[in-house]
């Protein structure tokens, strides 16, 4: 997207569904946050929220915080397309110089920006926050979470940061590389990763949340774990076919034991359990397999489709020349 003169050097680009209660708290923060810094981006900044699908009243109150703040803008979205489409979304219709993907819950500190501007300033293309510890998080999550991190990096050759999120600050032009890929099953972090160019980090403390209530639950977090092992990695298909010849090899040397053993013993009357172990467990193996396959295959169709990641249903402080403008892949 080539920016124009009027364009930010700081966009803040914020996905929420059903945040009503969150945007006023969220927009005054972060407002004062960005004003107080000594970077130019303290007055050429933007506040982007893409609403995502909202049943409540969350446009209405974006566009209050819009007549308060100009700089507030918003994209909303005909349905509910899921974190990663709004993000992209994002991107796509960010005009600043820099990219700060955000929460609205303010869990991630805004306080934290003027060292991420410092270091963008300093020469690094893309510059994420980590977390000192996750103590706000339950301990299911916190465990989930270690041991995802630790299989996603084992099984990809894009390693994602331990305890970092979508919150950092990206270059314009690791926007642009980010906006020209074509794939409709996205996981933005595992996408971040596999850009490349110059990273830096910043450790903050994670607050807890406390407005609100967050909408990812237990089984939205395992089905964005899945696309992001299978989108960032097909190794889980290669371990099958290892999996699959050393049990061959294991059925082969089993099959000499019993012949020899029966050549020199006689034949033994036939054992009712072995004979279910070997089934039970050789068709457990089969059913496993074909899962993993399908999750591939299945998002094979997804992408010869070649829908739209998400569509605009409305704008605030959109015009339409920024929103032609913002479909326009690099």
């Amino acid at each position: 997207m080539e920016l124009t003169p009027a364009s930010p050097i700081l966009s803040i680009i914020v996905p929420v569904k059903d945040e009503e209660v969150a945007i006023e708290a969220f927009v005054t923060r972060v407002s004062a946050v960005v004003e107080s810094l000594s970077d130019a981006a303290a007055q050429s900044y933007e506040i982007l929220f893409i609403d995502d699908g909202s049943t409540d009243r969350t446009m209405a109150a974006i566009a209050q915080a819009h007549l308060t703040n100009p700089r507030v803008r918003a994209l909303s979205l005909s349905r509910n397309f899921g974190k990663e489409a709004a993000l992209s979304a994002g991107l796509d219709h960010a005009r600043g110089s820099a990219v700060v993907p955000m929460d609205v819950d303010l869990q991630d500190p805004p306080e934290v920006l003027g060292d991420m501007i410092a270091k963008w300033r300093a020469g690094c293309d893309m510059v994420y926050g980590v977390r000192r510890d996750r103590a706000t998080d339950s301990l299911p999550k916190r465990l989930s979470a270690d041991l995802y991190y630790k299989a996603h990096n084992l099984l990809s050759s894009d390693k994602i940061p331990d305890h970092a999120g979508d919150f950092r600050l990206l270059d314009r032009r690791v926007v642009d590389v980010l906006r020209s890929l074509p794939e409709r099953n996205r996981f933005m972090k595992g996408l971040f990763a596999w850009s490349g160019f110059k990273s830096a980090s910043v450790d903050y403390e994670r607050a807890e949340r406390t407005l609100g209530t967050t909408k990812f639950r237990p089984w939205k977090l395992w089905t964005l774990a899945l696309d992001g092992i299978t989108s960032s990695s097909t190794l889980p298909l290669r371990i099958w076919t290892y999996v699959g010849g050393g049990v061959a090899v294991l059925s082969f040397l089993y099959a000499l034991f019993i012949i020899t053993k029966a050549l020199i013993f006689g034949i033994a009357v036939p054992g009712y359990a072995s004979i279910m172990v070997a089934v039970l467990f050789l068709g457990g193996l089969q059913l496993l397999s074909l899962g993993i396959l399908g999750e591939y295959v299945g998002r094979i169709m997804v992408e010869t489709k070649q829908r739209p990641l998400y569509i605009i249903r409305d704008t605030i402080g959109l015009s339409e020349v920024d929103a032609a403008r913002a479909t326009e892949r690099p």
